[in-house]
C-alpha cells in the first residue's frame, strides 16, 4: 500500500512539474478544479461594440468555475471615444469611483480611432490605486467596414457580403497598427511593461468572416449574419466571440471546451451546428489571443 501511494504521489509531482515546465496556458476542457483562476474584479468602460462584454464574460467566468469573479461596474456611452468616459461629472463617474476605490483588477476600454486621451488618463488613475492592475484595450472591427478616424463618413447603404477578406484585413491594418503602437507607446510609459494590453476582437472577427466566405462556420451563411445593422453592432455569435476575447486576455487561458452561452442558442441553428459554432468561437477567440504579442498572454509573449 506504502509502495503504491509513493508512485502515484511521484507520478502527479512529474505531471505537476511537467506543467509548470511548459508555462502553457490550459484550456478550459483540460482543467479540473484545482486549477481555476482567483476570479478578477472587472469595471467596463464602452460604448455599443462593447457594453455587452461584461455579462457575457460573468457567464463564461461563472461557466468555468470561477466562483469569485466580480462585475465591478460599467460605464455606458453610445458611440463613445474613451476620452468622454473620463469626462463625465464626478459626482456621476463610475468608473473614477470604481479606480480610486482600489477594488478593481480589470478596466476594459474601448476607443474607436485615436487620438483618444483618456485611454492615457484611466491608465494613471488605475495604476495609483492598484499597482497590479490591468487596462485591457480592445480593437474591434471597423463600422461600416471603412477606416475613417473621423468617425463621420456614413455610407447610405453597406453589403457586409461584399468585401473580400484581403480587402478588409487591408482597411483593419492601420488601425490595428494604430492601437498596438499606443499600448506599446503607454506599457513603456507606464507601469511594468505589462499594464495595458490589447485584446484582439477585431483579428478574431476578420478570421470568422474568412471562414463564413469559405463555408466552414456552421449556421452562419453570410458575413452578414454578425451584423444587426450597416454600422456593425453584433449580433449573438459576434458578441460571444468578443467575450470569449476578453476571456482568454482576462484569465490568460483558452476557452475551448466552456459550454455554449445562452446567448449564442438564440442563433437559429440546430444543437449539433451550435456546438460546433460555439466551439469555432473558442478556438479563433484563442488563436487570435495567443497570436497578438500586446494581448499579455504567456503563450503570445513567447511568439515575439
Amino acid at each position: 500500500m506504502f509502495q503504491k501511494r509513493f508512485w502515484s504521489c511521484l507520478v502527479s509531482m512529474v505531471l505537476v512539474l511537467g506543467m509548470s515546465a511548459t508555462a502553457t496556458p490550459a484550456r478550459a476542457d483540460e482543467l479540473d478544479k484545482h486549477s481555476v483562476p482567483k476570479g478578477q474584479r472587472v469595471f467596463s468602460a464602452g460604448h455599443s461594440f462593447h457594453v455587452f462584454v461584461p455579462g457575457i464574460l460573468s457567464d463564461m467566468a461563472k461557466s468555468a468555475g470561477i466562483k469569485d469573479h466580480v462585475f465591478a461596474g460599467l460605464s455606458s456611452i453610445g458611440g463613445s471615444r474613451v476620452v468622454q468616459h473620463w469626462n463625465v461629472p464626478d459626482g456621476r463617474n463610475k468608473a473614477k469611483a470604481a479606480l480610486m476605490s482600489g477594488n478593481v483588477d480589470v478596466l476594459t476600454l474601448s476607443p474607436i480611432h485615436l487620438p483618444d486621451e483618456g485611454i492615457e488618463t484611466f491608465v494613471e488613475l488605475a495604476l495609483k490605486h492598484n499597482h497590479k492592475v490591468r487596462v485591457t484595450v480592445q480593437a474591434f472591427w471597423l463600422p461600416f467596414d471603412i477606416y475613417d478616424t473621423t468617425f463621420r463618413q456614413r455610407p447610405k447603404s453597406v453589403d457586409h457580403n461584399a468585401p473580400t477578406i484581403k480587402a478588409l484585413r487591408e482597411r483593419h491594418a492601420p488601425y490595428f497598427k494604430s492601437m498596438d503602437e499606443h499600448v506599446a507607446e503607454l506599457n513603456k510609459k507606464h507601469g511594468n511593461g505589462r499594464s495595458v494590453v490589447v485584446v484582439p476582437v477585431g483579428q478574431a472577427v476578420l478570421a470568422l468572416r474568412e471562414q463564413i466566405v469559405a463555408g466552414k462556420a456552421p449556421g452562419l451563411k453570410q458575413q452578414s449574419a454578425l451584423f444587426t445593422d450597416a454600422i456593425g453592432h453584433a449580433t449573438a455569435p459576434l458578441q460571444v466571440l468578443n467575450g470569449y476575447c476578453h476571456y482568454a486576455v482576462i484569465y490568460q487561458r483558452s476557452p475551448v471546451g466552456l459550454p455554449t452561452p445562452a446567448l449564442l442558442k438564440k442563433t437559429k441553428a440546430g444543437a449539433d451546428q451550435l456546438a460546433a459554432l460555439n466551439r469555432l468561437l473558442q478556438e479563433l477567440a484563442w488563436q487570435a489571443v495567443t497570436q497578438h504579442p500586446l494581448s499579455g498572454v504567456p503563450m503570445a509573449t513567447k511568439k515575439r
